[in-house]
């Protein structure tokens, strides 16, 4: 009978701490210490983009688009604990944040409107009106110089 060292599975903490230096070679930047979930939907005349951000001031978030692509960054602090108080458990991220999607050519950038109401973000991209096709009539004649 042999005997087998007995390992528990990694930590969360533990499995980033492991995979960071290999994230930041292939992306350039460290991780981000959390993701906030997102939807899009495309709806016939915009694009919406809803992104959870509990916990998360609005005045911290900034939205951009440049060349097509959509970012959202932003930041959400630890809370502050009194003195003598400390966490028995923590499973919220904190830390900066930072999500880009890139957009179709339909989409208008100057007309991006973004709103955040209990901690959804919600970003409205309009489509770009799309130029009808237009049938051109053939005279039949010599053209007029």
């Amino acid at each position: 009978m042999s005997i087998v060292r007995y390992r528990q599975w990694p930590t969360q903490s533990e499995i980033h701490q492991l995979l960071s230096p290999l994230l930041e070679t292939v992306t350039g930047s460290t991780a981000s210490a959390w993701m906030p979930a997102v939807d899009i939907r495309e709806e016939a005349n915009r694009f919406v983009v809803q992104a959870d951000l509990p916990g998360v001031d609005p005045a911290s978030i900034d939205v951009q688009m440049e060349k097509g692509v959509l970012t959202i960054s932003g930041q959400r602090t630890a809370p502050e604990l009194a003195e003598g108080q400390r966490l028995t458990r923590s499973e919220r991220g904190q830390g900066a944040f930072n999500r880009r999607f890139v957009l179709p050519d339909s989409a208008d950038a100057e007309g991006i409107v973004a709103h955040s109401h209990n901690g959804v973000l919600e970003v409205r991209i309009p489509k770009r009106s799309e130029a009808a096709p237009r049938r051109i009539q053939v005279v039949q004649g010599q053209p007029n110089a």
